[in-house]
């Protein structure tokens, strides 16, 4: 039986869950493909930490010439993160012919498009399971399973901290910073969580899922961004009111020959599937022509499932080796020759309904006033909330509009006019609704 080397860069926690797969279920994957996958070497600056794994003599190592390069070692997993240098470790592998798994979602959205090049002009694969919803298989799913399908559109709920903030204060009432805090000693959130909260982290992979749907190439640039910073306990209160639930949602369409990719808190129908995914779950929203919706499901994070995407790119790989077959599946699903730049279409030309929270004055003419200039720039209103008045002539009190789609140059443009109003107390909350996902 054929005997594949794996080479792995980075032993912290997934490092550590993708030892302990290797190890502990050797016999397994043997069995199903038909060769051994061999952990020959491990290089990480700290080889001295207990990681709770009973490795072989041997393995560990601070070299990492010992993995790139080394002719004995077949496939090398990249786990550092980051952008360096782990894009150099994974380019000197490409060229020395040992093809690559990586976890790096933000390496592939800033240099994913150069990667695969290399990949591609050395004759091995790159594969990237785990850089997207953890150990979901949405890679393999969109490059493989659905490539009988034209994608029309991809959202999903792509970030398992973002979502554990939003659910906990949808649920209980909770401000932002006492859910982070919370998020944070719980191990859900990192020291520094910009990142997540931001948003980036969802728009480094919904930049790998454009591309996989759409046949462009990876253009984290042209993602419009925004995070869940801003979101207060009181928009929840209004949404059940309207019959929705606030995600933060990753949304990428393909309308007339135009791109939509977008990251940004949105309101959506409480009965829809992704209405239903809470704490730190992930899931990808796909719509198909020939299947039509359907959710992918499961753990976006984590030791184990991140993992498990991880294991199963390798056995990919090696199935590949052992068939003398590399190459086999193209890097973003599409032949090389038919991947293009994305004409995208910028955030002022989308249309959307929006949810509108005021904080005005207690005055008689509020309502009049800022249903005027929404009415003067095209804007119809679908429905309205206000809260009861305050006391004294500063009282401020909430008003809540829900619109018919328009388009967001026209809601910018009336919202530049009605926060300059005196009446108005504070900038407006606004946040995209869709219910046509």
């Amino acid at each position: 039986m054929k005997n594949i080397n794996i080479g792995l860069i980075g032993f912290g926690t997934i490092g550590a869950g993708v030892a302990k797969i290797l190890l502990e279920s050797r016999q397994g994957i043997s069995d199903r493909m038909g060769a051994e996958l061999n952990l020959n070497k491990i290089a990480d600056l700290d080889i001295t930490t207990d990681r709770g794994i009973k490795l072989p003599d041997g393995i560990l190592t601070t070299d990492i010439d010992q993995v790139i390069g080394n002719p004995e070692i077949d496939i090398v997993i990249e786990l550092i993160g980051g952008y360096e240098p782990a894009r150099t470790f994974v380019e000197r592998a490409l060229k020395n012919k040992q093809s690559v798994v990586t976890a790096n979602k933000a390496l592939l959205a800033k240099h994913g498009n150069e990667l695969f090049a290399t990949a591609r002009e050395n004759g091995v694969d790159l594969y990237y399971e785990a850089s997207v919803a953890g150990g979901i298989p949405i890679i393999k799913t969109m490059r493989e399973a659905l490539v009988g399908n034209q994608i029309n559109s991809v959202c999903g709920i792509l970030n398992g901290t973002c979502n554990y903030i939003l659910t906990k204060m949808g649920d209980e009432g909770a401000n932002f910073d006492e859910v982070l805090k919370t998020a944070q000693e719980l191990g859900y959130a990192e020291a520094d969580p910009t990142f997540d909260v931001e948003g980036i982290d969802t728009a480094h992979k919904l930049a790998i899922l454009t591309s996989l749907a759409f046949a462009t190439a990876i253009d984290y640039k042209k993602i419009h961004v925004e995070g869940i910073c801003n979101i207060k306990p009181v928009d929840f209160a209004f949404a059940r009111e309207f019959g929705y639930k606030i995600k933060l949602l990753a949304i990428a369409k393909n309308e007339g020959g135009y791109i939509e990719a977008r990251v940004h808190p949105t309101m959506i129908p409480k009965e829809h599937m992704l209405a239903k995914i809470d704490d730190v779950f992930n899931a990808v929203f796909i719509n198909a022509d020939a299947l039509g919706p359907s959710l992918y499901y499961g753990q976006g994070a984590g030791m184990m499932a991140t993992a498990s995407a991880v294991v199963a790119d390798l056995v990919d790989i090696a199935r590949n080796l052992n068939c003398n077959n590399l190459r086999r599946i193209p890097d973003l699903s599409f032949q090389d020759s038919k991947i293009m730049p994305g004409n995208y279409r910028p955030i002022s030309e989308i249309s959307s309904q929006y949810y509108l929270r005021f904080s005005a004055l207690d005055k008689t003419s509020v309502l009049s006033r800022i249903a005027g200039i929404l009415g003067d720039n095209g804007i119809s209103i679908a429905s309205v909330i206000q809260q009861g008045g305050g006391q004294g002539d500063s009282a401020t009190v909430a008003v809540v509009m829900q619109t018919h789609k328009a388009q967001e140059k026209n809601l910018r443009a009336a919202l530049n006019k009605i926060d300059q109003l005196e009446i108005i107390a504070s900038p407006t909350t606004v946040i995209r609704m869709e219910s046509d996902l």
